[in-house]
């Protein structure tokens, strides 16, 4: 089949969407995006109000994939790349009634109470344990064996909590944690294949992916703005509410009324059976399977802040601490033009896999959570934010648990059965923005191999 025999259907304008069809577009396929929503951007949106730049959705992404550097190359004039300012990266974590700076490396990691002196000790010894070989172990039985309670209780708990706002005890290292998993394969060590990389990369070329932690000059929906752009608005249909695909014999797609020789999936595994209704019952069953952390989140901006300093990225609470937040993003203090000056915003996250029952609270009794953690944690006398915003995100990140070989396996399985089909979003490969504009590049690389 030539290129122009080829007419592809992307479903969804997320950032996975979006990416792999200006990638496509880019490398001159018919490309048709189609979107639930009456906007592009899927869950990244931001909002102005107040004087505040504020974001649902991801805050940040970490510039963890070359691709995602790239793609800033390629839309360099319709979308300006921001970086975390330095001078307020610090990350803090919640114990005892207080923040403690997180700090792994020189006299701040041995002198830190977050973590027991009999794990500072056995750190020593991470290069010399053996590599686990249960290709199914959690994070925290990873952590426990190689690191320590306490590294697991006031470092990776708190961290899973921020990224999945998931469970240790439940997520698999090599499907949630690929890059930690395979250093100890490939090395045997955390610290030992850390070394090795970075004197390996001194030998290499510049890498573009340094993972600092990014967002977009002036919010994120200036990139989703800018892909919308470059695809051609002509080319995304939005408000496709009920949205189906059908497929005939002869394996070809209609969708909405047209026909397609390939169709792209974005969308989260909880769509597929609606939008997939041919699908055989025993693979939707194996892909159901994944479950999703429900949270809830409050935008909170001070025109004059008058708590603690706040010169950080922010905080994260170990939930053995028993608090009712997960942790408290500080954008207004590492991202320009978030919050007037002497201000201060923030991003307050509620729930997650361990408290999924906040999510049904009412706004009243959320309001009232987020007065009484954040007066305390954050050092008010009173609570008086001249912005309160709350969302809530029904599957806010996709768990890779126990059941994720099953639910690779069966997206593999389609794929195979239904000739032009790619199942791809968040339910694999990753749920950071770099992560899924790695994905949208990938499947647009693919097809440029293939027929090009």
């Amino acid at each position: 089949m030539q290129k122009n025999q080829l007419n592809i259907a992307v479903i969804g304008a997320g950032l996975t969407g979006l990416t792999t069809a200006y990638y496509l577009k880019k490398f001159g396929f018919r490309v048709q995006v189609f979107e639930k929503n009456d906007r592009a951007g899927g869950v990244i949106q931001t909002h102005r109000k107040n004087g505040f730049v504020f974001e649902s959705g991801p805050n940040t992404g970490s510039m963890s994939q070359e691709e995602a550097a790239e793609l800033f190359e390629d839309l360099a004039g319709d979308c300006t790349l921001e970086y975390a300012n330095k001078t307020a990266e610090a990350r803090w974590i919640w114990m005892d009634d207080k923040w403690h700076e997180m700090e792994m490396s020189g006299i701040k990691a041995i002198t830190t109470p977050l973590f027991t002196w009999y794990d500072k000790f056995r750190i020593l010894g991470e290069p010399f344990r053996k590599p686990g070989t249960d290709p199914n172990e959690t994070i925290a039985q990873m952590v426990r064996r190689r690191m320590g309670k306490s590294f697991l209780r006031n470092a990776i708990d708190p961290f899973l909590s921020g990224v999945y706002a998931g469970d240790p005890e439940k997520l698999v290292t090599r499907f949630a944690l690929p890059k930690l998993y395979w250093l100890e394969q490939n090395y045997g060590s955390f610290i030992g294949g850390s070394i090795k990389q970075k004197k390996a990369r001194k030998k290499e070329p510049p890498r573009k992916a340094n993972r600092q932690v990014f967002s977009v000059l002036n919010g994120l929906d200036n990139l989703t703005k800018a892909l919308v752009k470059n695809i051609g608005e002509g080319n995304i249909k939005l408000g496709c509410k009920n949205l189906e695909v059908k497929t005939s014999g002869d394996k070809d797609f209609t969708v909405s009324g047209e026909s397609f020789t390939h169709v792209i999936s974005t969308a989260g595994s909880h769509a597929l059976e609606s939008l997939f209704p041919f699908f055989p019952k025993e693979k939707m069953q194996a892909i159901d399977k994944m479950n999703y952390a429900k949270v809830t989140q409050v935008v909170l901006g001070f025109n004059n802040w008058k708590g603690i300093p706040i010169n950080a990225f922010g905080g994260l609470v170990p939930s053995a601490e028993k608090r009712d937040v997960l942790g408290i993003l500080l954008p207004g203090s590492f991202l320009k033009n978030r919050a007037p000056e002497n201000g201060a915003l923030l991003s307050v996250f509620m729930g997650g896999i361990k408290k999924p029952e906040m999510f049904g609270y009412s706004d009243d009794k959320i309001k009232e959570i987020a007065e009484r953690e954040v007066r305390d944690m954050m050092g008010l006398d009173s609570f008086e934010p001249d912005l309160l915003e709350i969302f809530r995100y029904p599957h806010a990140i996709p768990q890779y648990s126990f059941e994720s070989e099953e639910k690779l396996q069966a997206i593999t399985d389609l794929e195979t059965e239904f000739k032009g089909l790619t199942l791809a979003g968040n339910m694999r490969d990753g749920i950071g923005m770099a992560d899924r504009i790695k994905q949208g590049r990938t499947i647009a690389n693919q097809f440029a191999t293939d027929y090009l």
